[in-house]
């Protein structure tokens, strides 16, 4: 039931960047007696070029409107804290990012899902009319996690004035300030996983200092002691639980 739901969350994601090239698309495959018809269905050669598509387009959606940036960002402070170097591999860190950022967008997804592919499947809505309804869900996620200081940056960079209400925000101020805000708080979840190991990676520095072992990096004792320690505490379930309660 999980594996189900987290391609059709894939699917939705995919589904939200192919509005706009479905809509180029049938505008010129369909005669215009057509179009009522066209917008039902679409020939099988633009299907396979909008699928192609989206799933070029796929891992910048990925990137920059879900929480894989700050789940990641965190997962490689945590590595570095440890000094493993390369263990966990980079493609298991984004493998945990990515299976984690379905979990978190499987609600999103079908909230997009009900508010826009049911109503453009059903033909109460054309492909632009679907991409306004598609993006409502995806900009309420984002804005609440989007400091405010952030969208003011963007909305003074693209020279607009402010709306009335959040809602009213253009999605190109929208992704930009989400996305550099998830970096901050990225980076201040890894400062603060940082610091324990850091007083480890201190006290065995001082220790092997006093007792006259110069020639024994610290590293060498301190990486054993961090990983026993963050193994007996159950670290994982600590920190990826406290990483889901984040959001």
């Amino acid at each position: 039931m999980r594996t189900t739901q987290v391609w059709r969350t894939f699917a939705l994601a995919g589904a939200w960047l192919a509005f706009p090239c479905l809509a180029v698309a049938r505008a010129r495959v369909a005669p215009p007696g057509l179009a009522p018809l066209a917008a039902a269905g679409g020939s099988v050669p633009w299907n396979i070029v909008v699928l192609l598509t989206v799933l070029t387009l796929l891992p910048a959606l990925m990137l920059s409107m879900t929480p894989f940036v700050r789940l990641l960002v965190v997962f490689h402070f945590l590595r570095q804290a440890l000094g493993t170097q390369t263990t966990p591999s980079n493609q298991t860190l984004i493998g945990l990012s990515l299976i984690l950022t379905f979990f978190l967008m499987q609600p999103v997804g079908a909230a997009i899902y009900q508010a826009a592919i049911v109503p453009y499947e059903h033909g109460q809505a054309d492909a632009m009319g679907a991409l306004d309804l598609a993006s409502a869900p995806l900009r309420e996620f984002m804005l609440k996690y989007s400091r405010e200081k952030d969208l003011a940056l963007f909305l003074d960079l693209a020279r607009q004035p402010r709306p009335s209400r959040p809602e009213e925000l253009p999605m190109r101020v929208v992704v930009p300030a989400y996305l550099i805000s998830e970096l901050k708080a990225g980076f201040q979840i890894g400062a603060a996983l940082y610091l324990p190991f850091l007083v480890v990676d201190m006290a065995v520095a001082a220790i092997t200092t006093s007792v006259g072992m110069l020639q024994l990096p610290p590293v060498v004792i301190s990486t054993p002691l961090k990983i026993l320690l963050f193994v007996m505490v159950d670290g994982w379930n600590l920190l990826v639980g406290s990483l889901m309660k984040s959001f």
